[in-house]
Formats: C-alpha cells, sequence, structure tokens
C-alpha cells in the first residue's frame, strides 16, 4: 500500500460521507461540527468545555462560538464547575436533547438509505472490512473511551442484559438463578409497559457489541426514578463506561422533571458504590438479608435532583 492509496480512498470515503448530507439538509440548521458537539453533549451529560475541546480537536474560539449559538438555541446550559470554577461545565437542556435525538434519527435513516444499496450478502462484508481498517489502524492502541457509544436497545438487547447479568453475577458473585429470575422480571416489566417520556434503557457498544448497560424506570414514590441493572462487562471495565451510563440515567432523570433518584444495590458491590458516591448518591439505609442463594447486606441509595451534581 502507499501513500497515494490511502488518499484516493481519502477521497472516496469523503464524497461517501458527503452524498449522506444531501443538499445540506441531513444537519439543518446546525453544521457537521456543530452536530458532533450535540452528539458529544448527548452521550457525556457531565462535559466540560475544556473536554469537548480536546475530545473533538476544536480551536477553542470556534468551540466557543459553537457553545454561544446553542445557548442562544436554548439547546445547552452553562454553569462553573463545582470542581473547578475556571472550568465551564456544559449540559443540554431538554430541547438540546431533542435536537440532538432528531439529527441523531436523520443520520440513522441516511446511513439506512446507504446501506440499502448494498446487497444483504455483502454487508457482513462490508462490516469486517470497516473493523479491518479501524483495528489496523489503532493498532497497539487499544479501545478508548471515545469508541464507546451509548444507543437505546435493539432487537435481542433486552434478553441480552438478563443473560448477561445473571452470567457476570454468578461468575464474580456465585449469585444463584434467584437474580437471574429478579433480572428477567424487571426487564420483562419495561418492554410490556414503559412510558418513553419517563423510563428509559441505554446500552454500552463497544466494537459492534454490547459492553454495558442501564435502566432508569418510575418509582412508586411520586417524582422518584430508580436506576437499575448496571452493568459493564469484565473486558470493558477501565473506559468509564460505567461513569458514562449513570450519567446518562442522572441527566434523563433530571430533564424528565424527577425529584429524586434512588437504587438499590450490596455492599459488596464495591466499584458501582463507588461510581454512584462520585454522583452525588447518599447511603440512606442498609439491611442485611438473604438473596440469591448468599448473605448480602442491601443499601438504599438516593440523589436529590434538585441539588447541583458535585
Amino acid at each position: 500500500m502507499t501513500v497515494q492509496d490511502v488518499r484516493a480512498f481519502n477521497r472516496f470515503y469523503t464524497n461517501v460521507i458527503g452524498a449522506l448530507d444531501y443538499s445540506r439538509q441531513l444537519y439543518a440548521p446546525y453544521t457537521l461540527t456543530e452536530s458532533r458537539v450535540l452528539y458529544e453533549l448527548a452521550h457525556s451529560p457531565r462535559t466540560d468545555a475544556a473536554d469537548l475541546r480536546t475530545g473533538l480537536a476544536l480551536d477553542a474560539g470556534y468551540l466557543s462560538r459553537i457553545l454561544n449559538r446553542f445557548e442562544r438555541d436554548g439547546l445547552i446550559e452553562r454553569v462553573p464547575s463545582p470542581q473547578d470554577p475556571r472550568r465551564r461545565r456544559v449540559t443540554l437542556t431538554p430541547r438540546g436533547r431533542e435536537t440532538a435525538a432528531l439529527l441523531a434519527e436523520r443520520s440513522d435513516q441516511a446511513v439506512g438509505t446507504l446501506l440499502s444499496t448494498v446487497p444483504a450478502a455483502d454487508r457482513e462484508r462490508l462490516s469486517e472490512a470497516m473493523r479491518t481498517i479501524r483495528d489496523l489502524l489503532s493498532e497497539g492502541r487499544g479501545p478508548g473511551r471515545e469508541d464507546v457509544v451509548l444507543r437505546e436497545p435493539g432487537p435481542g438487547d433486552l434478553g441480552w442484559i438478563v443473560q448477561r447479568n445473571a452470567a457476570l453475577y454468578a461468575a464474580e458473585y456465585g449469585w444463584n438463578a434467584d437474580y437471574e429470575v429478579l433480572v428477567a422480571k424487571i426487564v420483562a416489566e419495561y418492554a410490556q409497559d414503559h412510558d418513553p417520556h419517563g423510563e428509559r434503557v441505554w446500552i454500552a457498544e463497544l466494537d459492534g457489541r454490547p459492553v454495558g448497560c442501564v435502566m432508569c424506570v418510575r418509582d412508586e414514590a411520586p417524582g422518584t426514578a430508580r436506576l437499575r441493572l448496571l452493568l459493564v462487562e469484565p473486558d470493558a471495565r477501565g473506559l468509564g463506561i460505567g461513569d458514562r451510563l449513570v450519567s446518562a440515567v442522572v441527566g434523563f432523570a433530571r430533564s424528565a422533571g424527577y425529584r429524586d433518584l434512588v437504587l438499590w444495590t450490596n455492599d459488596v458491590l464495591t466499584s458501582a458504590r463507588h461510581i454512584y458516591q462520585r454522583h452525588g448518591f447518599t447511603l440512606v439505609a442498609e439491611k442485611p438479608h438473604h438473596s440469591f442463594g448468599k448473605d448480602l447486606v442491601g443499601q438504599d441509595w438516593r440523589l436529590d435532583l434538585g441539588t447541583t451534581p458535585e
């Protein structure tokens, strides 16, 4: 392979991407770069402006102009970071989330139209070629945080949540099939009857496969949401996936108008507890119990969504 081969491919692929944005309608009224910023904010609800600039490799002045426009359009809110007042935390407003979701939907539709021109028998070959390019050009780097995508569940994902929860907790903590029964019940109740405006499931995807999940559902207490079934695959830990999933739940619950966010966990799940604490959850009660074939200490945690996140 020569430099000219790579440049020729780049020209070809640039034309493909340009064709997706037909007549500049795909991201209208925002540019491709502005849409990338919206996407990043939608998937990282607790992002500082400095993080955006670094992650997207944008000039500080250019990013500032984009954020100024978003603020004028009512898409974002900017407040000083509690950790460092010199930094600005950027979060999407409900209108911003709606806009980001609309742009993502248009992008999915455009890519779907492109893929419809590829014979079904060749799509796996195309997918494998894309993975090969990514793998070879990132040789030795390994997956990074930017390679993880948070998305809504697709066909088979709810079953995956049940299967992986049962398998992982059996392997790591020795829990029996009673836990699988509990998870299956939670997932089935969500699948059968959930409010899309107040309840949601996230799947974390890496290299085309699910590696994590979390759920936000309405609690029995009025004005309260419940975080459930946080899970990250062992080989995907260390990429901040658990933190992003919890951030997504907190941001969603706050934008949906809940006053409180609660969760139930067990004291043996130390990594998850540390994530909850970083997001401002406080322990409100704990009680020993025998469940899933083990003696455990159950814990109730709560986050007041009316307070400024730490």
